[in-house]
């Protein structure tokens, strides 16, 4: 299931909480070039923890963060209209609240599924 985009395209929604979007300004083979950068900065932080290298997974906890900045997911925003940041906000608090409640709504209506704040429920151990 692809996860609902805001209507100005700044975040995606997650169990409810907004998470901001790559730049949409960067060049495709910059994003793609930082998307693996991302991705295997990711494979090392899981590398050093199943090795208990807590230095290790430090320095890779660092390149992610410095990766997902590059990518305009972290640090100052990429818009220009002096719009605040609500990344990790829930939607719910934020000015995004009255879009979410009818995308909920919307999502209750229309065929039985999950909805992002429900998705959360885990299904681990139930067969």
């Amino acid at each position: 299931m692809k996860h609902p985009v805001t209507p100005d395209g700044r975040y995606f929604v997650v169990r409810g909480r907004l998470w901001r979007m790559a730049n949409p300004d960067l060049a495709e083979d910059e994003r793609a070039a930082l998307v693996k950068r991302l991705m295997a900065a990711r494979r090392a932080v899981r590398d050093a923890k199943a090795d208990k290298d807590l230095d290790r997974e430090a320095a890779a906890h660092r390149a992610v963060d410095e990766v997902k900045c590059a990518l305009g997911e972290r640090e100052p925003v990429w818009w220009t209209d002096g719009a605040p940041d609500f990344n990790r906000h829930m939607a719910r608090t934020t000015p995004y609240a009255a879009w979410y409640a009818k995308l909920l709504a919307a999502d209750l209506k229309g065929p039985r599924q999950r909805t992002p704040d429900t998705s959360r429920q885990s299904n681990r151990g139930h067969r």
